[in-house]
């Protein structure tokens, strides 16, 4: 049984960045967890296994470790010397397994995925036999209330859909977070980092949507196409878990109506 609460605050995506790096090198590097402000920083702006690619400083980190305290999700490690460390709390709040933690992982740290994304870059931390174990993943998280993880509508010219965490809102089909909008530096601050911790409202006029040129040309879809798209997406999840149980249980019922003294 999850702990999570019964209402989301949206984080920051610098603060989703923050927190995928902390679980990220707590499960592929626990020798050197918890992490440093200066290590925590290089995980947040490596450039490998992470999309986009951010250049934070100390600052950023700071505030965004800040909010993530605030929202119980992360918090200073105790014990830890005389520099201070610092580690996550997603399993008090959310108390995943060992599949759910390290598909949440990649998605604040790779942004929107296909499951077959997800089961090939989640691998240093889980190991998913097959693809249908990786959507009856996606579909507890869809399922736990409030929802962590939605399905996007699926994209004009793409044979599969794409998912994406919830954690710092509701998104469309859109990009949430481009790299033009998350490259900062020390001598320039976003407005989205000079507001308050608490508050997560996105600055009036300032939309972080991929440049115009940048956007794919796809048919105009309305709310019921979208609605339906999305209805289309899940019955396919669902039938692909669906069909792994009916396996399971067709061999099952094999090995129990084998005679006795039968070899195998």
């Amino acid at each position: 049984m999850n702990s999570q609460p019964s209402q989301l605050i949206p984080i920051t995506p610098v603060a989703a960045r923050v927190l995928g790096a902390l679980v990220e090198k707590e499960i592929t590097t626990p020798e050197y967890y918890p992490l440093s402000l200066n290590a925590l920083v290089n995980a947040c702006n490596q450039k490998n296994n992470r999309e986009p690619v951010m250049t934070l400083d100390e600052v950023e980190v700071r505030r965004a470790l800040h909010e993530l305290e605030t929202e119980r999700l992360a918090r200073p490690a105790r014990g830890e010397g005389r520099v201070p460390k610092f580690e996550h709390q997603v399993q008090e709040v959310f108390n995943f397994t060992r599949g759910e933690i390290a598909v949440m992982c990649v998605l604040l740290l790779r942004g929107p995925q296909t499951p077959g994304e997800l089961r090939g870059r989640s691998e240093r931390m889980h190991a998913f036999d097959e693809l249908s174990d990786v959507q009856t993943v996606l579909l507890k998280l869809m399922a736990r209330d409030p929802a962590l993880v939605k399905v996007l509508p699926r994209q004009h010219g793409m044979k599969e859909v794409r998912y994406v965490h919830l954690l710092s809102g509701d998104v469309d089909g859109g990009e949430l977070f481009p790299p033009s909008a998350v490259t900062t530096s020390s001598s320039s601050e976003s407005e989205w980092f000079a507001a308050p911790s608490s508050s997560f409202a996105q600055p009036a006029g300032r939309a972080y949507s991929a440049p115009l040129a940048e956007k794919p040309v796809a048919p105009t879809l309305t709310e019921e196409d979208l609605d339906l798209q999305e209805r289309v997406t899940q019955v396919e999840a669902e039938v692909a878990v669906l069909t792994r149980e009916l396996l399971e249980l067709r061999t099952l019922v094999d090995r129990l109506t084998k005679k006795p003294g039968k070899p195998e």
